[in-house]
């Protein structure tokens, strides 16, 4: 799935400020809280038209900045193709640090932004560039994909980047019988039993929401909710992706739901992602569990409107590692 706008409001609300926008997030924000977002978004438009500025939304973004601000939501796979292509002077990223990086990577002559410098990532945190030597050390010629949640000093370490999105396409493409894929342990996990011709070496690292998922709880809605459409991220345990009926990064997962539209349905992931998809799909019923990430709420409409207002925080990439990181997140660009 590439990378697209928010969703053309159906309707208007008289008597609220920016009705369109209201009619687009109506189902999850109240008509009372509305006039408090508004002086917001409001500035963040007008911010965005001064300083030649976009905003890139990831899909676990809460619905008040994926259906209002946001120039361009997709997941990390998304994302990353598009800022390559963005036409403009700032780029303001809505989600957490590596992908901050990332868009910085590939647009170096570009003012790139993160509005809370705190909104970090389990898996990124889970592995150093030392660590990735250390591994080629200890597996010499084994090729080494890193998913891009990780920092630019560990994709300078890698061969190629990858994605949920496109993690099985990656490995294939590299033709080799062994694989350092890392730090994601599960996706890794999940990717091996897709392709099993192929020897994946794992390393230890996990997504903070994702880990907390168990089988138990999948059985437990399947309970409470026979028939309902069970839809799994590979962050997952595998023994998690096991028990569902699908399993796919967050475009695919929202590709899914668009297709077939089951009636009922578990996103089995972070919990904006199903708020995000309901805001435009009354018809499609969203059962939690979910898990909120407290990175990506970092994010939010007076933190965006500050960074537009005062240019902060810029992020910035060594440059003594910046092409080595660029060629590794190009090269997973290539695949298709």
């Amino acid at each position: 799935m590439t990378a697209t706008v928010s969703p053309v409001s159906r309707m208007s609300v008289p008597g609220l400020p920016l009705p369109d926008l209201y009619a687009r997030v109506s189902r999850h924000i109240p008509a009372i809280e509305w006039p408090a977002l508004a002086p917001d978004i409001e500035a963040i438009l007008r911010l965005k038209r001064e300083r030649n500025a976009v905003i890139l939304a990831h899909n676990y973004q809460a619905p008040e900045i994926f259906h209002t601000v946001a120039d361009i939501v997709g997941d990390s796979l998304a994302l990353a193709r598009e800022a390559v292509n963005v036409d403009a002077d700032v780029i303001v990223l809505a989600g957490v640090h590596f992908m901050a990086e990332t868009a910085k990577l590939l647009n170096p002559s570009k003012t790139v932004l993160i509005p809370d410098m705190a909104a970090g990532c389990s898996l990124a945190d889970s592995i150093t560039a030392a660590d990735v030597r250390g591994l080629r050390a200890k597996y010499p010629g084994v090729p080494i994909v890193t998913y891009v949640n990780t920092s630019a000093a560990v994709k300078a370490e890698s061969d190629l980047c990858c994605t949920s999105g496109n993690a099985v396409a990656v490995v294939k493409s590299l033709n080799a019988p062994r694989v350092l894929m890392i730090p994601d342990e599960f996706l890794a996990q999940n990717v091996q039993a897709e392709i099993p011709e192929v020897e994946i070496l794992t390393w230890a690292g996990h997504c903070e929401v994702h880990e907390r998922f168990t089988p138990g709880d999948i059985r437990d809605v399947r309970d409470s909710y026979p028939g309902v459409t069970v839809i799994a991220h590979p962050e997952c345990p595998p023994d998690v992706v096991a028990e569902s009926d699908f399993s796919g990064s967050t475009a695919m997962m929202m590709d899914f739901v668009l297709q077939k539209r089951p009636s009922q349905v578990v996103l089995v992931t972070e919990c904006s992602m199903a708020d995000n998809i309901a805001a435009a799909n009354p018809d499609i019923e969203f059962i939690k569990p979910c898990n909120m990430c407290p990175h990506m709420k970092r994010m939010s409409l007076k933190n965006i409107r500050r960074a537009l207002e005062t240019l902060t925080h810029e992020v910035t990439v060594d440059p003594a590692l910046a092409d080595r990181a660029r060629a590794a997140v190009e090269r997973m660009l290539l695949v298709r």
